[in-house]
């Protein structure tokens, strides 16, 4: 088996892989999968993709044939997100999901990632159980929206949880950043704002560049902070980043 960095000739494999592995991991319908599709991994996501430096896409090929793919990313405080792992589901067993596992963690660390997230939809009970088995520790909840439905979506954490800081906004009210739980931002990343401790709603985002809360979206999802210009920039491609 080979591990190596994608390829442009790599993508209509990385499709064909993705719908594979949606369709036996998930409770997708083929709508939503055809939608998520379209959405992540058309030509001009995938361009895109190749050409983000703080993006990474590696596949496992076997005979010729790509088996298996993850999709990582880099934050500016040296975190590094493992968004997806798909392997084909023919070839489930084969150790290709730990092989791309060890190989994604590595290239992360070479970019000077210290630190790792994973990220896999609640309903994926195959994935959860693969980071957990490797002494990951669930940190909290995300939501992804796939051709309009709403799923819940795991965060996974290898290293010490950093937890949930009390800061006061600009009324006086006490609000939690969660230094577990980010998304990314052109200079540096906005952090999850929740309510209460318990992170059980969300307030806003906190930006790490300037230590400020950011707490205004427009009708895109596009967030910038007004200190310093910091802009969101999601993690999952979606309207907002383009």
């Amino acid at each position: 088996m080979e591990l190596r960095p994608a390829e442009p000739a790599d993508r209509p494999a990385i499709r064909d892989v993705a719908r594979r592995s949606l369709q036996a991991s998930y409770s997708l319908g083929p709508q939503a999968i055809n939608s998520a599709i379209e959405e992540w991994y058309d030509e001009d996501r995938l361009e895109a993709t190749f050409e983000d430096e703080e993006r990474l896409l590696l596949v496992a090929e076997k005979a010729g044939q790509v088996v298996g793919f993850s999709e990582s990313v880099t934050a500016a405080d040296n975190t590094g997100t493992l968004l997806w792992l798909h392997v084909d589901p023919a070839h489930r067993g084969e150790g290709v999901a730990s092989a791309l596992f060890e190989a994604t963690r590595e290239h992360l660390a070479d970019l000077g990632a210290t630190h790792l997230l994973g990220r896999v939809l609640a309903d994926n009970v195959e994935g959860n159980t693969f980071y957990e088995a490797r002494g990951f520790d669930k940190v909290g909840t995300e939501e992804v929206d796939i051709d309009g439905r709403t799923y819940v979506e795991n965060l996974y954490s290898e290293s010490e949880q950093w937890g949930r800081e009390p800061v006061e906004t600009e009324d006086g009210r006490t609000v939690y950043v969660d230094h577990d739980n980010h998304e990314r931002g052109s200079i540096a990343p906005f952090h999850i704002v929740h309510v209460d401790e318990g992170g059980d709603d969300r307030y806003g985002y906190f930006c790490s560049n300037c230590n400020t809360l950011a707490n205004a979206m427009d009708s895109m999802g596009r967030i910038e902070c007004d200190s310093c210009g910091n802009v969101r920039k999601p993690l999952r491609w979606d309207a907002a980043y383009l």
